[in-house]
């Protein structure tokens, strides 16, 4: 999130002289029942404030004084408006816009249901128009070689068969980074599959392959640090909850060691996990279960992958493509 404004800090950190109050109160609730009712990770909530703080802090300056829920309750079509054209005016991208609307619409969906206020106007906003881009997954071998190497960067064994696991629950059953982190010792020895629950606490049955189980059980096997049933299955150097910048940064260093591309991270392994799975035969309905999409549209995105991977391939090998 490169927007200008507020940091990731409590909304009222360094707004204390330019939020009113009852503005505060409703920030609180609203901040409350995302983390608490919503389960929202600690990402999506850090984005969500940075969002909100950025469109309080041009209200301050675009109205000259405090903000109250007042102000939120009156403002106009124009006025959403201008908060657009001053987005662009700075340059910032279409995407980013569309992220920080969607923060603001959800403030105010919830600020509606709990009776802080009503305005209509927001409605008739359009969101920016933005392409999604394709994911990039890796290739089939590139993946391979990447769960394979990567218990080779570390000097402490038990720390190279932990990231060997965990990119293995990436790669093979698809999980976001956070969802593996979120995993408890208790689901350990592993079955034939997880329950697993995703983005706004919905659940969704996940198959696990043999060699995922085996590479979870050696590394819990020797793992120094007595692990709770109810605590983290992934822990760091010192015991504590595996931090995924940890892991970002072990994927890095295995694109230096393999020659990965920049788009080699860990949500790409996710990525790959769908992408071979279609190339495979797999129906989109499936993957979209196995993923957790709420909308079958997310999923299609990976069609065009498989489609530029087809023609890529066709026009290497067809004979007519080579003369």
């Amino acid at each position: 999130m490169s927007d200008a404004g507020p940091g990731p800090s409590d909304l009222s950190a360094s707004h204390d002289e330019a939020i009113r109050p009852d503005l505060q109160a409703a920030l609180n609730a609203w901040q409350a029942w995302l983390r608490d009712e919503r389960r929202a990770p600690a990402n999506t909530l850090a984005a969500y404030r940075r969002d909100v703080s950025a469109f309080i802090a041009f209200l301050v300056t675009y109205q000259g004084g405090p903000v109250g829920l007042q102000d939120l309750a009156t403002l106009g079509l124009a006025d959403f408006r201008s908060y657009l054209a001053e987005r662009a005016a700075r340059g910032l991208a279409r995407s980013s816009t569309a992220r920080a609307l969607a923060a603001v619409r959800g403030l105010y969906r919830f600020l509606e249901r709990r009776r802080f206020l009503e305005n209509t106007a927001l409605h008739g906003v359009r969101t920016p128009k933005v392409r999604r881009p394709v994911p990039r997954p890796l290739t089939e071998r590139d993946a391979r070689q990447a769960v394979d190497t990567v218990s080779d960067l570390s000097e402490v064994d038990w720390i190279g068969l932990r990231d060997r696991a965990l990119l293995l629950l990436l790669y093979g059953a698809g999980l976001r980074i956070g969802e593996a982190l979120a995993l408890k010792r208790a689901v350990v020895p592993l079955g034939d599959s997880l329950v697993i629950t995703g983005k706004g606490s919905k659940q969704r049955l996940v198959p696990v392959l043999p060699v995922i189980a085996r590479a979870v059980e050696d590394y819990v096997a020797v793992c120094p640090h007595p692990i709770a049933a109810a605590g983290p299955l992934f822990v760091g150097a010192r015991g504590k909850s595996l931090d995924p910048a940890v892991v970002q940064r072990q994927v890095r260093r295995l694109r230096a060691r393999l020659g990965l591309p920049e788009t080699a991270t860990p949500h790409a392994l996710r990525h790959s996990f769908a992408t071979h799975l279609l190339a495979g035969g797999g129906d989109l309905r499936t993957i979209q279960e196995l993923l957790g999409h709420a909308s079958l549209g997310t999923t299609q995105r990976y069609t065009e992958v498989d489609a530029a991977r087809l023609i890529a391939l066709h026009r290497a090998t067809h004979p007519r493509a080579r003369g």
